[in-house]
């Protein structure tokens, strides 16, 4: 009798990839036991995200982390061609040294994608990501932020994630600048900070943290806004002028088409002199939700009411109390 025809050696290239793409990378791995032809197929791969789940369990804390990193290590030393996306998302890795080679290793190969999300400890970030001019999306969890002088701006950046960064007020600026083409941005669990964004292509902004004051210098693409705003103490703490925040904040977005805020985000608004009417629009404006509303302060329900009569396409309402 004949073999068996080997329908899983006999596969496409293409469905080959389209099966590896869908695993995790210690799956994908695995799939090198399956035949020759499949042997080695995933060190092709372009998008290549790790976490705790790529070892086996223990519980020694420090063999997962051993382990982990020789994991990582020989995947990249094993793979070729490009690497779009590198992802790394853990609570374990302590070995800090080793996350700096691996990030040099990766500004040599192209990387378009950059997520580090490390749960414990600053990571600063070393010099040779600045130099991955490629990147398209930037996030970064609990790091140390602080480019060298040489550098510019990634010109090729559409989204950038910053979480609980340590990063000095000017260098969000400017790195916000330096990104023409920035579409997303999130910052979240930034203290005191007051920040301006100029950022011509950016269409969805997130922020969550203690904003002393911020200033949409250049936004006219925003279609989605997100905030919620923190105070030690009080009202205070917000930066006080004769700018009304209200216009301050909103009056540079005209396609506006959500708006979410949470905590003392109305309360901020609320602040300055109020004109008596807005000088904008907002004809795209489909959903408004304020939380933390205060209605016995009449400046913040004014905000609520300029809101809503100046949203003339207005579908969805949602207000809650404090």
């Amino acid at each position: 009798m004949g073999e068996s025809p080997d329908f899983i050696s006999d596969l496409p290239q293409s469905i080959i990839e389209n099966i590896l793409t869908r695993l995790s990378i210690r799956d994908a791995i695995r799939t090198s036991v399956l035949s020759s032809k499949w042997r080695y197929k995933w060190s092709t791969l372009t998008d290549l995200v790790f976490d705790e789940k790529c070892v086996s369990p223990a519980n020694d804390r420090c063999v997962v982390e051993t382990n982990l990193v020789r994991f990582i290590t020989g995947v990249l030393l094993l793979h070729q061609g490009p690497i779009h996306k590198f992802q790394l998302s853990t609570s374990f890795l302590q070995c800090r040294p080793h996350i700096d080679q691996w990030l040099l290793f990766l500004s040599r190969n192209g990387i378009k994608e950059l997520v580090l999300k490390l749960k414990e400890g600053e990571f600063r970030v070393p010099s040779c990501l600045f130099n991955c001019l490629k990147l398209t999306r930037l996030e970064l969890c609990h790091c140390e932020f602080d480019p060298p002088q040489y550098f510019k701006g990634f010109s090729s950046l559409k989204s950038l994630n910053l979480h609980q960064i340590l990063v000095a007020p000017e260098v969000i600026e400017s790195l916000i600048s330096g990104c023409p083409l920035l579409e997303f941005l999130s910052l979240s669990y930034f203290d005191s900070l007051v920040l301006s964004i100029s950022a011509p292509n950016l269409m969805y902004l997130y922020l969550d943290g203690e904003f002393k004051d911020i200033f949409l210098e250049n936004t006219p693409k925003l279609v989605a806004i997100s905030v919620s705003m923190y105070m030690h103490e009080d009202v205070t703490d917000f930066e006080q002028s004769s700018d009304y925040n209200l216009v301050k904040f909103l009056g540079g977005v005209p396609l506006l088409e959500k708006l979410v805020g949470y905590i003392y985000f109305t309360k901020y608004l609320s602040i300055g002199d109020d004109p008596g009417r807005l000088p904008i629009t907002y004809i795209h404006l489909q959903t408004i939700e304020l939380y933390q509303l205060c209605f016995e302060d009449a400046d913040e329900v004014l905000v609520l009411l300029r809101l809503v009569t100046h949203s003339p396409n207005l579908k969805e309402l949602k207000v809650s109390v404090c």
